[in-house]
């Protein structure tokens, strides 16, 4: 299956849009396992592009970019690898062995985005020192630009041009190889399901976990019952932080006293 221009194009602008909603609306659609359903969706597989970024996903869980840092942008390699997975048919692995690699490259493209983005941001300040808002706006607003192309270009090139290289890559590449990645894409999930345990308070609601473990893998509750089951418990939880401290106090009359 090949690639479509159309398909190339609007994957492109979803990278673009991507990028934009990270850094202002905030509908998660930077996230990799969101790119991945999207991705998947404009390829015709909706299935492939959620494992791709799923497992995307996990690799990444408590790390930001905060303070201007640059991490691995899975978004960009959730779009590539769903892309060119669905295209050759060579599943999950194949998909990770693109999206890796493109994900820490766009640690480079990143800071050349934040650059090149400065102008348009100096502009900005300039405005607001004139008291000019529409200078302001429009310096945001053109900031969005090399923010979207840091993502929509790398995607285009590498749909537009890479799939043969990828493939030819592919098909020389040694079974020893192959075998590597299958074994760390199945440890991926089990990596990133340990980093999430190590930020959360599990010393207080152990019994959670415990709980959900259970329901999981000895009762065969599907994962969406055992979400919605821990999704009543916190609200227990939190009804119960919420309500005021109430004490009996046994007054000399002997009748009972609420102090709060």
């Amino acid at each position: 299956m090949e690639i479509s221009f159309l398909q190339i194009i609007l994957l492109s602008a979803y990278g673009f849009i991507a990028i934009w909603d990270d850094l202002n609306p905030g509908f998660k659609l930077g996230k990799p396992v969101v790119a991945g359903m999207f991705a998947g969706l404009i390829m015709g597989d909706i299935q492939m592009g959620l494992l791709v970024g799923g497992t995307l996903q996990l690799m990444i869980l408590g790390v930001g970019t905060y303070g201007g840092a640059s991490i691995p942008d899975y978004m960009t390699g959730a779009v590539v690898g769903t892309a060119f997975a669905v295209s050759s048919g060579k599943g999950l692995e194949y998909a990770l062995a693109i999206a890796v690699p493109v994900g820490l490259l766009m640690v480079q493209l990143d800071v050349l985005g934040r650059f090149c983005n400065t102008y348009f941001q100096h502009m900005a300040d300039k405005g607001a020192e004139q008291r000019n808002y529409r200078k302001v706006e429009l310096g945001n607003v053109l900031g969005m630009i090399p923010w979207g192309l840091s993502r929509a270009l790398p995607i285009f090139l590498a749909l537009f041009f890479g799939q043969d290289i990828v493939k030819t890559l592919l098909d020389n590449s040694p079974e020893w190889l192959m075998n590597g990645l299958k074994t760390a894409g199945g440890l991926l999930p089990a990596l990133g399901i340990a980093i999430l345990l190590r930020y959360m308070p599990l010393k207080t609601y152990w019994m959670y976990a415990i709980a959900g473990f259970v329901a999981a893998t000895y009762l065969k509750v599907p994962m969406l019952g055992v979400a919605l089951v821990g999704l009543v418990a916190a609200g227990v939880a939190y009804a119960r932080s919420d309500e005021p401290a109430v004490s009996a106090v046994v007054n000399e009359g002997g009748t009972i006293e609420d102090d709060e």
